[in-house]
């Protein structure tokens, strides 16, 4: 059974609880030896709806009425009510410096196999402690490469996720009315090809690899009238 809440959300004052930036996460990961990543199962679902907060989740059906004793999917600040209380619940792991929440990814990093062991022990007892269900098959444990937050992580590189870069590949090109929504343009062969260079230039990006603080780096600036622009190389 799934509710339609797109009508309460217009009326739900957003709840501006940040979310962590990825690229900060990444580059976080990337100084790590040991990374290890677990899934909450079905994040919402572990959240208990307030009894006064249900009444505004009922869905109304030929056989009665029924209402969410957990948080359902669909509403608009489900998310970021998640984020907050995971972000409580490790705040002190959080502010030791070596995990990381993304809303439902749990990442413990380390640099070595034997701080690991004891981070990875602590995380998993706090989980146990209230229950918390872990998807089993999104758990990876003690690698030094995995996919994280949408890309492929390790110490040395930091390279899209090859998966969901075929995604684009295969999405055709614009057929009908509908389609054109999607991709709104006028369509020419010039523009044919700039959509075809587009989608090959998104799913084949360098390897990026990550900067060694021990070596110099090099800042390129420009400007004019119009602009400006920096650019930090390492070579």
């Amino acid at each position: 059974m799934v509710g339609d809440f797109r009508a309460l959300n217009t009326y739900t004052a957003p709840d501006r609880y940040p979310i962590p930036k990825i690229q900060i996460s990444l580059t976080r990961i990337s100084q790590a030896e040991y990374i290890s990543t677990m899934d909450s199962l079905k994040c919402l679902h572990q959240n208990v709806v307030t009894p006064r907060a249900r009444k505004y989740w009922r869905i109304i059906v030929h056989c009665g009425v029924y209402e969410y004793l957990r948080m359902p999917f669909g509403i608009n600040n489900s998310p970021s009510h998640f984020q907050r209380m995971m972000d409580k619940f490790f705040s002190e792991e959080l502010s030791e410096g070596w995990l990381i929440i993304y809303i439902d990814d749990i990442i413990v990093c380390s640099k070595t196999l034997e701080e690991h062991i004891y981070r990875l022990s602590r995380v998993l007892n706090k989980i146990q402690s209230v229950n918390m269900k872990i998807s089993l098959k999104k758990c990876h444990f003690r690698c030094k490469e995995l996919k994280a937050l949408g890309n492929l992580v390790s110490v040395l590189s930091l390279d899209i996720d090859k998966n969901k870069a075929a995604a684009v590949l295969l999405k055709p090109m614009p057929q009908n009315k509908e389609e054109i929504w999607d991709t709104v343009f006028e369509m020419t062969v010039d523009r044919v090809k700039s959509f075809e260079s587009l989608r090959q230039a998104l799913t084949t990006a360098p390897l990026l690899l990550m900067p060694d603080f021990k070596l110099p780096f090099k800042l390129y600036i420009d400007a004019s009238g119009d602009g400006l622009g920096a650019a930090l190389h390492q070579f």
